[in-house]
């Protein structure tokens, strides 16, 4: 039997869907084969490399939206762009032109001037192509790269949980804490305290808030917990 894909890459499936038939096609992580067959085993986005076929579970993964506000990491560049990883399954690509202002001889320019591997950046997605492909901007207000402090991730859709109701419990935690926070909407956070101390107690608490956001009364608990420093 001539192998044969049910789906197309970054597709959403659901569990017991069909992905692909014949044994040409090797299942991984998030699929599972009965017969000759190949199904999702999870909710999730569809990974195809060569003839392996995995899904990539979306509880926890960020779906990104145009306009929303990412913190990411370089991890590679080009002869005019930067690719950033912003915990998503999909690329994303940051242009110079979204950097800089004016002209750039790129002729002349090393890029790493601007932005280096391993720098973490806070930027706004500008575009989504059909093929899922992400374009970034730098320019818009508070878009910035991001110097020293530390990086946590937390499951997106808590997100506006740690934001609270108008800026509430990041601003209490701010204030308890003396951190600067950027709540990136993909889940990762970006803490610079004026010690480790600082720090630390910020990452507790929004990892407590990730952990209890469905409880009750946790914004009494985080007060509490906040007011108990020192």
């Amino acid at each position: 039997m001539m192998g044969k894909l049910n789906v197309k890459p970054r597709e959403i499936v659901v569990p017991g869907e069909p992905l692909a038939e014949g044994l040409e096609y090797l299942p991984s992580g998030g699929t599972y084969r009965e017969n000759e067959n190949i199904y999702a085993s999870k909710l999730g986005i569809v990974e195809i490399d060569g003839k392996i076929i995995k899904v990539i579970p979306l509880t926890g993964v960020y779906i990104p939206s145009k306009d929303d506000r990412v913190i990411g990491k370089v991890i590679d560049f080009g002869f005019s762009d930067w690719y950033v990883d912003i915990g998503s399954p999909y690329p994303a690509n940051l242009r110079m032109s979204e950097v800089v202002t004016g002209y750039v001889d790129l002729m002349k320019t090393d890029l790493s001037k601007y932005l280096d591997i391993g720098d973490i950046i806070f930027t706004k997605i500008l575009n989504i192509s059909k093929s899922k492909f992400i374009q970034l901007t730098m320019k818009d207000i508070g878009l910035k790269k991001l110097s020293d402090g530390k990086i946590i991730k937390i499951i997106p859709y808590k997100v506006p949980r740690v934001i609270g109701k108008q800026g509430s419990m990041i601003n209490l935690i701010k204030e308890k804490t003396n951190c600067e926070i950027i709540v990136g909407q993909n889940g990762w956070i970006w803490i610079k305290g004026k010690n480790t101390e600082d720090e630390l107690l910020a990452t507790k608490v929004i990892y407590l808030i990730e952990s209890e956001s469905h409880l009750s009364g946790l914004t009494e608990k985080i007060k509490q917990m906040l007011d108990r420093r020192g």
